[in-house]
């Protein structure tokens, strides 16, 4: 029995080749007008530390006879030819240096600039919390992370402590299940199970709001401005092994600190010695408790 030939017609790419930077020429099709994204500036130094990671489009420029000059404009791809045309002005970059270019000849130019620019998927933020992540686990420092993307340690840090959050919770936020401001507030206490705890007493919640979850996440820890914490300090009690929650994402006046045991260990032990300093003073007897009536 014949089988029907397969007369899909198949897809031909656009061919791709390196032309000399000298050869290239901003298109005024590009469709990009109003500036967004990273600076020309900062994307100038990612190539200059990474080189080029995607082609040029570009389309052959000809005379009035309609015969190529052998110049091509770009007509996609503005913010990178700009970015590289600075590093030749640097004198970083040859004039001459070949360009990866994909090379279009069907189609208008404003198409292909606009195509490029709505076709572009965002990448999700937890993908980039990921991904600071996994950097960190390969070696890399947060100073390194933040000068490699132009940003602030602060900022390495809260995407850091965005993706330690509990894997659970990381899905829900993937699914839109949570809001970017409900996940900051899960950080402020790194213990997974509570965070999922905490999680499933919100879903019965009438409130759902960023200040409930920290409220819950913190229940029972002494807050940093409490006289009982003031009166230790801090630092002491992180020496004898204390946690301190923070919250990065906003002013927290200290944290909390977790250990409410700890706490008025360290607190009664100072009272003792505070009570011994005074009692050689020569007087007759001293009381001492954190609180009195």
């Amino acid at each position: 029995m014949a089988t029907k030939a397969n007369n899909v017609q198949k897809i031909v790419l656009s061919a791709s080749r390196d032309i000399p930077f000298n050869k290239l020429v901003l298109s005024q099709s590009n469709v990009r007008r109003i500036k967004a994204g990273v600076a020309i500036e900062q994307l100038a130094e990612d190539i200059a530390r990474r080189t080029l990671l995607q082609s040029l489009t570009v389309r052959a420029v000809c005379d009035a006879d309609g015969v190529e000059t052998g110049m091509y404009e770009v007509p996609s791809g503005g913010r990178r030819f700009r970015a590289l045309e600075l590093l030749v002005k640097q004198r970083r970059l040859a004039k001459t240096a070949p360009i990866p270019c994909v090379i279009r000849e069907e189609g208008i130019a404003e198409e292909d600039s606009l195509a490029e620019n709505v076709q572009r998927a965002p990448l999700h933020p937890l993908d980039q919390f990921r991904a600071f992540l996994t950097l960190r686990e390969k070696g890399q420092s947060e100073e390194e992370i933040a000068a490699a993307f132009f940003v602030s340690v602060a900022v390495v840090k809260q995407r850091l402590r965005l993706a330690s959050v509990s894997p659970k919770l990381l899905d829900v936020y993937a699914e839109d299940g949570m809001t970017l401001d409900q996940l900051m507030a899960f950080t402020v206490n790194g213990d997974h199970a509570r965070q999922e705890q905490v999680f499933e007493r919100l879903a019965q919640s009438y409130s759902k709001q960023p200040h409930d979850i920290r409220r819950m996440l913190t229940e029972g820890a002494i807050n940093a401005a409490d006289k009982r914490a003031q009166f230790i300090g801090v630092a002491a009690y992180e020496e004898a092994g204390g946690v301190v929650l923070n919250d990065l994402f906003q002013t927290d006046h200290g944290g909390w600190l977790q250990d409410v045991g700890l706490v008025d260990m360290l607190v009664a032990e100072k009272l003792r010695e505070e009570a011994e300093m005074i009692r050689a003073e020569g007087w007759k007897w001293i009381e001492v408790a954190p609180d009195f009536a």
